[in-house]
């Protein structure tokens, strides 16, 4: 029933766009634009968006903000949007964690994905890397289960923040592996990062797209990514499942959402903006890069993703019994 609902809601939505006069759209934005992050700078999220941000800035030839408002693994920053006036001048980069993780974990919430927000355009997916400290000796999935096993509850993997993407891609190692590990929250990856290069903690199912260059300079190790197949940015990198967890696959996605009442003529702009942004030589790169894959399409595309995803990390949440604090 939700998933219908949110579905309907984006077709009732976009079938509104008849309704708006096309002068609206064209002529927006008549001002600056901000684009919320719910993470600090140097996540992942901050970097897709300050990519997209950039290539928009030049499209519309107007000033587009990047704003980080840090908090509760993003919810703060959907909370803050989802109040927002639905004139296209706030946006938010929507999140695995504030629109599919926290409406099975927070019951609490103060916002209703569906209700409260339009979904404008998928930005990309990636895995997330399994990283390791540089000083860990422990560097296949193998070993850090034994490892696990031998010590447990005391081998630490940090996330993002209690209810994130990487806190439930360890809850689901966890699951699968039978093994338990120490669960570290951090207020977004930067934090997070810098510890674990630090070898403050040890490990991390971090998003590819923040872990990436650190891999990259060799100040982390890669230890594996967790989508099915291989990304094209790291063919190096195994998948958990070539190391043994078959069917392991823990993404972080990112695309743009507006207030819930946002016309439907200026969602369609943005929709078709980003895609063109997407297509770009230089962005696709990037994205490679990261690891973000399969973005852009339409609209009812993201809404039907979203509403998928809802579904999956529900059921993950109620079989793990996975609780975080409100």
């Amino acid at each position: 029933m939700q998933r219908r609902s949110f579905i309907q809601a984006a077709g009732a939505a976009a079938a509104a766009t008849l309704g708006v006069p096309s002068v609206f759209a064209q002529d927006w934005p008549s001002g600056p634009v901000r684009i919320v992050v719910g993470f600090p700078p140097g996540g992942g999220t901050d970097a897709l968006a300050r990519v997209v941000a950039q290539k928009l800035a030049v499209m519309w030839n107007q000033t587009v903000i990047v704003e980080n408002k840090g908090g509760v693994a993003g919810v703060l920053a959907a909370e803050y949007v989802a109040t927002q006036p639905a004139d296209g001048s706030t946006l938010l980069m929507a999140h695995i964690n504030s629109h599919a993780l926290a409406p099975s974990l927070q019951p609490k919430l103060r916002y209703n994905v569906e209700r409260d927000f339009v979904p404008i355009v998928l930005v990309g997916v990636t895995p997330n890397l399994l990283i390791a400290s540089p000083t860990q000796k422990a560097v296949t999935v193998k070993d850090i289960v034994a490892l696990c096993a031998v010590e447990p509850g005391k081998v630490s993997f940090g996330s993002a923040g209690a209810g994130s993407a990487q806190h439930l891609a360890l809850e689901m190692f966890k699951l699968q592996a039978k093994v338990d590990a120490m669960h570290v929250p951090y207020k977004g990856s930067g934090p997070l990062l810098a510890d674990l290069m630090g070898s403050q903690i040890q490990y991390s199912f971090e998003t590819m797209t923040a872990a990436t260059p650190h891999v990259k300079s060799g100040k982390v190790i890669g230890v594996a990514q967790t989508r099915l197949k291989r990304a094209k940015g790291h063919p190096t990198i195994p998948t958990m499942q070539e190391q043994g967890f078959d069917g392991f696959e823990a993404t972080t996605w990112y695309g743009l959402a507006g207030p819930g009442k946002l016309p439907a003529g200026i969602a369609d702009k943005i929709n078709r903006d980003v895609n063109t942004v997407l297509a770009m030589p230089d962005v696709q790169e990037r994205l490679d890069t990261y690891g973000a894959e399969d973005g852009g399409g339409s609209r009812d595309k993201f809404a039907k993703f979203i509403s998928s995803e809802i579904d999956k990390w529900a059921r993950v949440v109620k079989d793990g019994k996975v609780k975080v604090d409100a």
